[in-house]
Parts: C-alpha cells; sequence; structure tokens
C-alpha cells in the first residue's frame, strides 16, 4: 500500500496532475467524484475523504450520514484527454463507514463481498459486456434525436465524425489500459458497439464506469451527444450490453466439460440458476422505466427466460467455441443494458448463478422459457421485493433504497403524458 501511494504521488508531481478525482457510484451506478488537490493529495490516500453520505441516492440516512471514501490506488490512471502540466487523474474508492468497516451501501463494496463469497468456492468470476451506445447530434432538440450517422452492422463508413469518434475512444481506452477487443457499428442508425476483453468482475465494472464517462467525454468535446439509454429511438433496436461471463477454479475454466456443447455440470447448473431466477434480478440489470422498452418482440432482446446456442433473442446464449480454444468456453447473458449500475448488475447475475450451482438446479430444454421476463419496470420491482436472492446478495439497506428510488420513478412515469397517447387519442375522445 505504501508503494502504491508513493507511486501516485510520484506520478502527481512528475506529471503535472493539478486534481485527482475520487470516483464512486451512488446506488444507479451514476458516477460522483471528489477533485482532490496536489497539495492534500497524500493526507487523503492515507485517510480517505469523509463525506455527508446522505447526499449521495442510496447511502445514509440523515442519522447516520458521514461515510469514508477510501481509494484503492491500484485503480489510479491519468485521464489522457487533459493536457501534461494541467493533467488529471482519477481514482476508485470503496466507500467505508468511518470506523473502517465495509458500507452497505457502496455498490463496489457490495460487489466485492459477492465475489469474496465466490471465491472462499474457489472460483474466479470473469466477464466481458459488449456495451451499445447511440451518437446524436448535440443540441438534441425537439422529441426525437436525430442519429449522428445512418449506418448499420458493420458498416465500414466514410471518415465521418461517428467513426472518428468511435476510434479516439478505443484509442484513449487502451492508453488508460483498458483492453478492447473490437468495435463495430450497431444495427441502428448513429449506434456503436465497444467490446471489452474480459477480465475480473469487479476490475470490469470499474471499466464500464470508466468507458461511459470516455464515451460521453469525447463526444462532449466534439459537439455531439453519446447516450447510453436502453431505447431512445422508436422503431428500431435498443442499446444492450450483452455479458459474456465465465467462472475459473485453479487456474482452469470450470464452464470446461464433457457435456452439451462441451459444457461442464457447473455451467449447466450455473445456465439453470440464471433462467430460474432472472426475473427477479432484472429490476438490477435493466433498471429504468426506458429499459422495458428494449425487452420486447422481435427486437434482438429477450422477453422471456431461455436458453439457447444460436438465438440471439434469448436470454442465455451459448457462444459457439472455435477449435482447439475450449478454455474460451463462456455464457452470454443477454438482458442487461448499458445504464444499469455494473456493480449491482454482475453481483446479482453470480449470484444467480451460483444459486444453481449450489443447489445443483437441472438445465431447463433448450429453447423452452422457464418464466417470462417483467414487461415493466413496476412488475420488476415487485418480483424484486420478494425475492430472497436479492436480498441475501444485496443486503437489506441497497434493496431498500433501490426499491424506494424505483418505485419513485414509475409513479413519475405513470403520472405523464406521452406524445403517444396525445396523437393517438386526443383526435379520437
Amino acid at each position: 500500500m505504501q508503494s502504491q501511494a508513493q507511486y501516485v504521488l510520484r506520478t502527481v508531481e512528475e506529471r503535472g496532475v493539478r486534481f485527482v478525482q475520487f470516483w464512486f457510484t451512488d446506488v444507479l451506478g451514476r458516477a460522483k467524484a471528489f477533485h482532490v488537490t496536489p497539495a492534500e493529495l497524500e493526507d487523503a490516500l492515507d485517510q480517505g475523504m469523509t463525506f455527508d453520505g446522505s447526499a449521495i441516492d442510496g447511502f445514509s440516512r440523515v442519522k447516520e450520514a458521514d461515510v469514508l471514501a477510501r481509494p484503492d490506488l491500484t485503480t489510479f490512471q491519468l485521464l489522457p484527454w487533459y493536457e501534461e502540466g494541467s493533467g488529471v487523474a482519477r481514482v476508485f474508492c470503496d466507500i467505508t463507514n468511518v470506523d473502517g468497516s465495509a458500507f452497505e451501501g457502496c455498490p463496489r463494496q457490495q460487489l466485492r463481498r459477492v465475489l469474496d463469497a465466490a471465491r472462499e468456492r474457489g472460483y474466479t468470476f470473469y466477464v466481458a459486456p459488449e456495451i451499445e451506445y447511440f451518437y446524436f447530434d448535440d443540441p438534441v432538440t425537439g422529441s426525437v434525436p436525430r442519429p449522428l450517422d445512418q449506418g448499420s452492422y458493420f458498416d465500414l463508413l466514410s471518415d465521418d465524425v461517428s467513426s472518428q469518434l468511435r476510434r479516439r475512444t478505443v484509442l484513449t481506452l487502451e492508453e488508460m489500459g483498458i483492453g478492447v477487443e473490437h468495435a463495430q457499428h450497431e444495427d441502428a442508425p448513429g449506434q456503436h458497439e465497444i467490446d471489452l476483453r474480459y477480465t475480473d468482475a469487479l476490475t470490469m465494472a470499474d471499466t464500464v464506469v470508466t468507458v461511459r464517462h470516455v464515451v460521453k467525454e469525447l463526444a462532449r468535446q466534439s459537439g455531439v451527444t453519446a447516450s447510453f439509454m436502453p431505447k431512445p429511438l422508436a422503431g428500431v433496436q435498443g442499446s444492450g450490453m450483452h455479458t459474456h461471463l465465465s467462472l475459473w477454479r485453479d487456474d482452469h475454466n470450470a464452464f470446461v466439460g464433457d457435456g452439451l456443447y462441451g459444457l461442464s455440470d457447473v455451467a449447466q447448473q450455473f445456465i439453470a440458476g440464471l433462467v430460474h431466477h432472472a426475473p427477479e434480478i432484472t429490476a438490477v440489470t435493466n433498471q429504468w422505466v426506458n429499459s422495458y422498452k428494449r425487452l420486447v418482440p422481435g427486437a434482438e432482446a429477450p422477453v422471456g427466460a431461455e436458453w439457447a446456442h444460436y438465438n440471439t433473442a434469448a436470454l442465455v446464449r451459448v457462444p459457439s467455441v472455435k477449435p482447439g480454444r475450449s478454455d474460451s468456453t463462456r455464457l452470454e447473458y443477454r438482458a442487461p443494458d448499458p445504464a444499469a449500475n455494473p456493480y449491482l448488475a454482475f453481483a446479482v447475475i453470480l449470484a444467480a448463478g451460483l444459486r444453481g450451482v449450489d443447489g445443483r438446479y437441472e438445465l431447463p430444454p433448450e429453447g423452452a422459457p422457464t418464466a417470462p421476463l417483467p414487461q415493466s419496470l413496476a412488475d420488476a420491482v415487485d418480483l424484486m421485493a420478494t425475492s430472497s436472492l436479492m436480498l441475501e446478495t444485496l443486503g437489506e439497506h441497497q434493496v431498500e433504497w433501490f426499491l424506494r428510488n424505483k418505485r419513485e420513478e414509475w409513479a413519475a412515469y405513470r403520472g405523464q403524458v406521452t406524445p403517444f397517447e396525445l396523437e393517438r387519442y386526443l383526435p379520437l375522445l
């Protein structure tokens, strides 16, 4: 720890860093930060930053307000779009109680706890999300945003603004040490995708937060709007965060076996856990009213809890593996969208799969939905509220705050009169 702190302090001095941002998220995964100057940095690295948790959604009530942001120095990274001599760096924080104990309202701590429980069973959880998003003209005017390009799947466009932005984003991420497997144009106009290289789930949750920030910041600098909204446009597919995942044990992929499609018993039980518990975890993997505009039939998004080998609309897919590459055996969970809180999403996905492993769940027939996914945020919240798995995974504090926030969101949505209603009903009724 001391050598890491010395490295951070030396880098800040040598690179002319003017601020170090202490990053963390609220219960919904929205990024928050302190901006610490070099003069105060040594003390902040050693002692953390105390703040009023009641000011952050999902943290503390007024009577239990004070919490501590403690930096994880392994996540220190310069933000490369700032000029040297006036630079800015970031470091992710764990939120603790003032006495140093883990704070129940910290999403990063909750994921760490679930990962530690898996590690006690001998498992390490690896994930690789495919993050989809849109570029729109800025400023966004009117009720319908205008896509920045008219491309579709894998289009090799001329060197337009979208292509330049996506390329610059990938190069920036790689400069920050974030592995990108590939990037491409997606199906809808203005829609793009960045596929991240496998790593452990905690590192990847930090990475997803970073990717969202980088995409939006570089778009802003170019006078463009980038959005991770799950369904910003009617009539085209929405944005998902299809997440590839695997369990490893003793440096071996625990999903590799001699069963169907080369899957082990552990992999099949993990699938069974995912499809069985999917409805109750969907409030976390798809946490917004708008998320359920994407989870509709005919949009290459899942609507039922089923698994398949080839069907891209299935909830859980078993991707094909290249010959001689059995270690790349994995599952793909296709429900999440890129606006989810990645810490909580990865935590509940892992917990659902491990429940299947621990309970030796039987794999249901391929292509047979075990249950429909929730059709609205209200349905999803109701299922979450009665779930013992969610309570065990996230803890009473997180579940209480999450449900409260989502019920308020649904109540606000229900009170709106939409353009659809006015156009459809006003002339007739």
